[in-house]
């Protein structure tokens, strides 16, 4: 976890990514936009975004102008922890329900009780160095308790309410190209195909992907395949040679030294640490 963990001049890294547990994400302070499932959305100054295990999220953030971008998160393995939820129905169905199922919508704005969320992570924060190992789990439940609960006070307030934004043509066809991406990532990438198919031309279709993202259509594709990669190797006995043919990389040499770039490890090594744990 971290308590208004703050960046300025482009120090937070801005790659699509995930992680295998649960991020809650509250943003202090900040702008910019974020793509989560093929979609964009407006950063703004307090609101609470969740990324469920798995999924894979990127944001691109504003430093001009002096900006900074200030947020509190929380990532975890929520099957970790889910025993301590059991003995409050409606508590657990909604933790189940928000790293499990289906979301309208990853992100919650103009929350009007940021102080109760800000004194979760806050409260947090202030134990966290004082705990022995012996008292973290019982008061990360306890913390997680609190905030999963003041995050459903919220969500029921607002995420009915929440206002459908409009789609600006640049959106659409970001969209577009994730949507197509999402669908075709496991065959062998090639733009132009990429531009016929979207009746874009390739110029165009570059250009508008690393406007809207900050990075290339190629380095997105990398991502995307790395990512389905990980799933293969942490579900499946399948050979490397075998899964690096699944995500649309014929050449196995080639795909382990992208998986090394991104991850620091060899996907043998990947697979043999996760069976560890």
């Amino acid at each position: 976890m971290a308590y208004r963990r703050r960046s300025i001049n482009h120090t937070h890294k801005e790659t699509f990514h995930s992680h295998l547990g649960l991020e809650l994400l509250y943003i202090h302070q900040g702008e910019g936009v974020m793509i989560v499932n093929n979609t964009r959305y407006d950063i703004r100054s307090g609101m609470f975004c969740i990324f469920q295990p798995c999924q894979l999220h990127h944001l691109q953030l504003e430093y001009e102008g002096g900006k900074s971008f200030e947020r509190s998160l929380a990532i975890f393995e929520p099957t970790m922890f889910e025993s301590y939820f059991t003995k409050w129905p409606a508590l657990h169905s909604f933790f189940r329900f928000i790293y499990l199922g289906k979301l309208a919508s990853p992100c919650v704005y103009d929350i009007d009780d940021c102080y109760a969320l800000d004194s979760v992570y806050r409260s947090m924060h202030a134990k966290m160095p004082k705990l022995s190992e012996s008292e973290k789990m019982e008061e990360i439940s306890l913390f997680l308790l609190v905030l999963i609960r003041t995050l459903k006070d919220i969500w029921e307030r607002h995420i009915e309410l929440a206002p459908a934004h409009p789609i600006r043509r640049k959106t659409h066809q970001v969209e577009n190209i994730l949507n197509w991406i999402e669908a075709n990532y496991m065959m062998p990438y090639r733009l132009d195909e990429m531009a016929r198919s979207l009746h874009l031309s390739p110029h165009h279709l570059s250009h508008v992907f690393k406007d809207a993202t900050g990075i290339s259509i190629s380095e997105y594709m990398a991502t995307r395949r790395i990512h389905q990669s990980i799933t293969l190797l942490t579900t499946s006995d399948k050979p490397v040679s075998l899964i690096a043919e699944e995500i649309g990389l014929v050449n196995t040499s080639y795909y382990c030294r992208i998986f090394k770039s991104q991850m620091g490890i060899t996907p043998h090594q990947y697979r043999k640490k996760w069976a560890v744990h």
